[in-house]
């Protein structure tokens, strides 16, 4: 998993609510492998028309977004079915962070464990960050996962809060399996002294 430290990019400014995990991929795509791009399903159904063109109208085809990293969206984002293909296509599609008042807890999670960092801020917060994105697109955000804050287009710091362990595995890339790996010298230290105090009856 690659780390995560410090990001200063284009932010996309999604100013809608309750953004369920079939909008971000449809269920279309649930069979498809890991191995397959998700970027390349990520809010197929709201981004295309019936016959597969891409609609102008949604902000995600709009060029000047082709190199964002940072979503910010309205409260409840990620909310509805528990797929983690969601984060998969977030992910895929380039993103590393997404901003909102609220998140769908599972996809909180989800995100968590794969390498996307879900960032929540006080609402008037957002609206504000959304308002001021709307108002200048291709503008940067700056997430700083050290310092725990989020810099907008005003240069105004806002901290957010994150549980110690998530932090510690995007500091240093790690994921679930890479963590337990990294404990292997303490794990057989543990299983010495267990074998030790519960040797078998004679």
């Amino acid at each position: 998993m690659e780390a995560f430290t410090q990001i200063d990019a284009v932010a996309v400014p999604l100013a809608r609510s309750n953004v369920d995990t079939d909008q971000i991929v449809p269920a279309l795509y649930l069979q498809k492998p890991r191995s397959d791009n998700f970027g390349d399903y990520l809010f197929h159904d709201v981004r295309r028309d019936a016959r597969g063109t891409r609609r102008p109208d949604f902000i995600l085809n709009d060029p000047v977004y082709d190199q964002a990293r940072i979503l910010v969206a309205g409260h409840n984002f990620g909310c509805g079915s528990s797929r983690e293909h969601a984060v998969w296509a977030l992910h895929d599609g380039g993103f590393r962070a997404v901003i909102a008042p609220s998140f769908g807890d599972i996809f909180h999670g989800n995100a968590l464990k794969n390498g996307l960092l879900p960032v929540r801020l006080p609402e008037a917060v957002v609206l504000e960050m959304l308002a001021d994105l709307l108002a200048a697109p291709g503008a940067h955000l700056q997430v700083d996962l050290r310092a725990q804050t989020v810099t907008g287009p005003r240069g105004r710091p806002e901290p957010f809060a994150i549980d110690p362990f998530p932090r510690h595995c995007l500091l240093e890339g790690l994921d679930e399996i890479d963590y337990t790996l990294a404990q292997g010298a303490a794990i057989e230290t543990f299983e010495q002294g267990y074998e030790v105090g519960h040797a078998p009856c004679r």
